[in-house]
């Protein structure tokens, strides 16, 4: 069975794009694959959070996924701070790297473009403790997102010129695993083409009932259909979207109808989404809150995980310092 590494950064909480977008994809694969999830504390130093928030955002995410469905017993899922070897095989690896092609990635350019004032070195290597991370457990394949794909090309670089280096065929070289048809790019209540944080147009799984009615009815529209069977723009695709993923094909069937003969009403099709983002959402809350009280359950779920890591990073560690000419 192929192995896949998927990495997570505890950034905030799940909103309904990274359930869509990733999250169901990731509950499927660990079916399908010899799966490896790991919470990435240490590549959120690079903007710097502070020490009581690291902690906390850690069971956080891992409470949320495990309420999503991510069963860890097939799926391991550790914190990447638990497993030290990681940091053995990030040195080995830097050791490989060169300043100029370090620059030249496209993530770091940005990050040092919107923070300048902390362009730290490991801003600059964040690429090579991503190949870490993945090279530790020899995996296959790694679930990206176009943002990634240029650091996944650093991942295999750093497999092919080790194995060139000490004439080995050790490293596979990982390739960028792309999510099946289940996985949606879900919109911005705002009209825009994405559902982000950082565009405070989320739809949270934390989200109260209330809380989840009102952002939906604030959603962006136009002022109607005006000619029958008309194409959507984008701001009303987007919450048709909505009603895809959310809601039963009747629903969708229906108010298709209505924006075709031009007897659409936004509000009732505001509420209808509203309500079924509540039946998608109102479970997956429930289990968050469930997981969230019982931090002994947490820590030990994230433990257990750190072990299988440790053995799969340990293992590769042993053959890599036995190369390199280390005893």
């Amino acid at each position: 069975m192929e192995k896949v590494v998927s990495g997570i950064r505890p950034t905030g909480n799940l909103h309904l794009g990274n359930y869509f977008g990733a999250v169901k994809s990731f509950v499927k694969m660990q079916d399908e694959y010899e799966s490896l999830f790991f919470i990435a504390d240490w590549h959120s130093l690079t903007t710097s959070p502070k020490p009581e928030d690291i902690q906390r955002s850690a069971r956080v995410i891992l409470a949320e996924y495990l309420a999503c469905g991510i069963d860890p017993e097939r799926a391991p899922i550790y914190v990447q701070s638990d497993v030290k070897e990681t940091l053995e095989l990030y040195l080995f690896l830097n050791m490989n790297m060169y300043l100029g092609e370090l620059e030249r990635v496209t993530t770091f350019k940005e990050k040092a473009r919107k923070q300048p004032d902390n362009v730290n070195a490991g801003l600059l290597t964040y690429p090579t403790l991503m190949a870490a991370d993945i090279l530790q457990h020899r995996a296959q394949k790694v679930p990206v997102g176009k943002d990634q794909e240029q650091n996944m090309e650093m991942a295999r670089r750093c497999a092919r010129r080790f194995n060139h280096i000490y004439g080995v065929d050790f490293f596979p070289e990982p390739q960028n695993f792309y999510f099946n048809a289940e996985a949606v790019k879900v919109p911005g209540l705002d009209g825009s083409g994405k559902m982000g944080k950082s565009e405070g147009n989320c739809i949270y799984l934390r989200d109260d009932d209330k809380t989840i009615r009102r952002k939906v009815m604030r959603a962006v529209t136009d002022l109607g259909p005006q000619t029958p069977n008309s194409e959507r723009p984008e701001v009303i695709e987007n919450l048709f979207t909505f009603l895809r993923i959310c809601s039963t094909p009747d629903a969708y069937a229906y108010f298709d109808e209505k924006w075709n003969d031009c007897s659409l009403r936004y509000g009732d099709l505001k509420k209808q989404i509203a309500e079924d983002i509540i039946k998608t959402v109102a479970p997956i809350r429930e289990r968050i809150e469930a997981f969230s009280s019982d931090v002994d359950f947490l820590d030990r779920v994230a433990r257990q995980g750190a072990e299988v890591a440790r053995e799969s990073a340990a293992a590769t560690l042993k053959e890599v310092r036995r190369i390199i000419g280390f005893r």
